[in-house]
């Protein structure tokens, strides 16, 4: 049988990258297939790299000005993108041709769009007094976080908290399901 495979696309650290390269190391049924990033110094390229995990950069031209993308990505037999951390919009060119999965840092609808990643988000969470926070896993459009619902995970956020102790506690909910969550949809052929 052969495998699923997963593309990744980071703009960052790639904490989350590294923890599905890791969660996929022993896969009979799924590979990550490859790393690609927005940024020459992202540091997830090196954590692919540790991992020997082909790893791509690309600009914002030939994201959304070409079909150089697309064209590699199915020609490496692509089943699912997974967005971990990668903060520009999706081209149609892309949705149009691969599931496209997501993981935001807050329970969608709330905390959602444009300019709501990472801090952004946890400080709004204890700026307004939000007894809970969590992590929405969703498939991807062409709206920023505006698809489809797949999974949602929570965590109390105490009057005490600071936004680096929210992101902490997201964080420790992001490791423990985006794996698992994408296995399920790749194997379950909702991919």
């Amino acid at each position: 049988m052969n495998k699923k495979r997963i593309a990744i696309f980071a703009s960052g650290s790639g904490s989350n990258a590294q923890n599905i390269f890791e969660y996929f190391a022993d896969s009979e049924m799924v590979i990550v297939d490859s790393l690609w990033a927005n940024k020459p110094d992202a540091y997830a390229l090196t954590r692919a790299k540790k991992y020997g995990i082909e790893a791509f950069v690309f600009t914002r031209k030939e994201f959304y000005e070409s079909d150089k993308l697309l064209e590699i990505l199915r020609n490496r037999k692509v089943d699912l993108i997974v967005l971990a951390g990668f903060l520009w919009l999706i081209p149609d060119n892309l949705i149009e041709s691969f599931p496209i999965v997501n993981i935001h840092p807050a329970l969608l609808p709330n905390y959602g769009g444009k300019g709501m990643y990472g801090m952004n988000v946890h400080r709004a969470v204890v700026e307004n007094g939000d007894g809970e926070s969590g992590i929405s896993i969703h498939y991807v459009n062409e709206k920023y976080d505006d698809g489809k619902l797949i999974f949602q995970a929570k965590c109390e956020v105490l009057e005490t908290d600071t936004p680096e102790m929210v992101a902490e506690k997201v964080h420790q909910l992001e490791y423990k399901h985006f794996p698992s969550v994408i296995e399920k949809v790749i194997l379950s052929d909702l991919a």
